[in-house]
């Protein structure tokens, strides 16, 4: 399998020339590439906690989902084992639903072939991604007084896994 391009070709926001429509005629992009995101939200759904600490964003940009993923995997580990599964609520706020696509330009031998340069240079799909503005909530977990410096400490494990610097809000419900 292929390596996964970087993320710095894809990182600027533009309008989404994508379509997808239920009539195959009308629809620009064929196939609508898997979410890896497991789940969006963890913990205890039920009770209310009186604090809520905000991870937002700095910048407009793109996250991809895998990146989202394993923001989501490390800051949710740490939440796991600190705290219990009852004692804190963490929440993803966006939802990738922009499509990647990439027009596959081949090099070496037989590459006469196989690309076509600019000509039907509309791409693939290769993934999706969530488009973020500035300021907007990217995470955001509740939790009760005494568990706060743990969540902090679990959001910033998250934002070194996303692309661009997200501040830390601590709100009092």
């Amino acid at each position: 399998m292929a390596r996964l391009r970087r993320f710095v070709s894809y990182r600027r926001i533009e309008r989404p020339y994508t379509r997808k429509s239920k009539y195959r005629e009308k629809s620009y992009i064929r196939a609508n590439p898997t979410v890896k995101v497991i789940r969006f939200d963890m913990g205890n759904k039920k009770r209310s906690f009186s604090y809520t600490i905000d991870l937002k964003s700095k910048s407009d940009l793109q996250i991809r989902d895998n990146a989202i993923e394993s923001a989501r995997q490390t800051s949710n580990r740490l939440l796991e084992t600190k705290l219990g599964t009852s004692n804190y609520r963490m929440r993803i706020k966006p939802y990738p639903h922009h499509i990647l696509r990439e027009n596959p330009v081949a090099s070496g031998a037989g590459a006469d072939r196989f690309s076509t340069g600019m000509q039907k240079a509309f791409g693939k799909p290769i993934g999706v991604a969530a488009q973020i503005k500035k300021g907007q909530t990217m995470m955001e977990v509740s939790v009760e007084e005494e568990h706060v410096k743990t969540a902090i400490a679990a959001l910033k494990r998250a934002s070194q896994k996303l692309p661009c610097s997200f501040p830390i809000e601590v709100k009092k419900n």
